[in-house]
């Protein structure tokens, strides 16, 4: 089964509405594992306008499955991720003041610098996956970067889904394929949800782990969190 990592950063980002520590997210993460969750995502940005620095030195000693930790690959980023020895990092190519990740990595005019990142984390045994348009020769270039795996930004899927979801996963289905090629291993995350979730995960070959954050924190809200946290996992069998 595809694993489920729940990505907390609205939880900070309700909690940083108000000042103090409610909700608190070491809390948020317990239960989400607690639910069911097989892992834990976080996306600390240098403006820790949601995830602070602070909140994942405080979840890393608390978290019993993976901890995957995403970000721009910074000076300071790195030295945080080689800090807390996560289980996995996905790197991200956000600019600072970037709402939310919209676009994935170029790695044909980045691929030096991925794999000079992508080898300061192996060398301390931590997993590494490149997040990457679904472009099957962006793909095939992660893989000279030595990367583990690579991340789908799923973002175009999610939007065309309503219209005409075997447009929608059709490059989807072409990326996997390559990723499977050159022995990538693949994850996916960005605007999955209830709706579109299922058919995405039994239509994507080798899918090893999606992470969502926005739509199932919001769904929280009117269903509760262990309730939807189950639902999605159930969307995931």
């Amino acid at each position: 089964m595809t694993r489920l990592s729940v990505n907390i950063n609205k939880i900070a980002t309700l909690r940083n509405a108000r000042g103090g520590n409610y909700p608190n997210v070491v809390d948020a993460a317990i239960n989400c594992e607690r639910f069911g969750a097989e892992g834990i995502t976080v996306h600390p940005r240098p403006d820790e306008r949601h995830i602070r620095y602070k909140d994942v030195y405080d979840i890393k000693p608390i978290i019993t499955t993976e901890f995957n930790i995403e970000g721009y690959p910074s000076e300071d980023f790195i030295k945080l991720v080689l800090d807390i020895n996560p289980t996995q990092v996905t790197l991200v190519p956000d600019p600072p003041d970037a709402l939310t990740s919209n676009s994935g990595w170029d790695t044909i005019n980045n691929k030096a610098f991925l794999k000079e990142v992508v080898g300061r984390f192996h060398e301390a045994k931590i997993r590494t996956s490149i997040f990457i348009n679904p472009d099957s020769e962006l793909i095939k270039h992660a893989a000279d970067t030595g990367t583990n795996r690579v991340e789908l930004y799923t973002e175009p899927y999610a939007a065309n889904y309503h219209k005409n979801r075997e447009e929608a996963i059709h490059e989807f289905v072409i990326a996997a394929e390559a990723a499977n090629s050159v022995n990538l291993g693949l994850n996916a995350g960005h605007d999955l949800d209830l709706h579109n979730l299922k058919y995405f995960n039994q239509n994507i070959s080798g899918l090893l782990e999606v992470s969502i954050g926005h739509a199932l924190i919001s769904d929280a809200l009117y269903l509760g969190l262990e309730n939807t946290v189950q639902m999605y996992l159930r969307e995931l069998k």
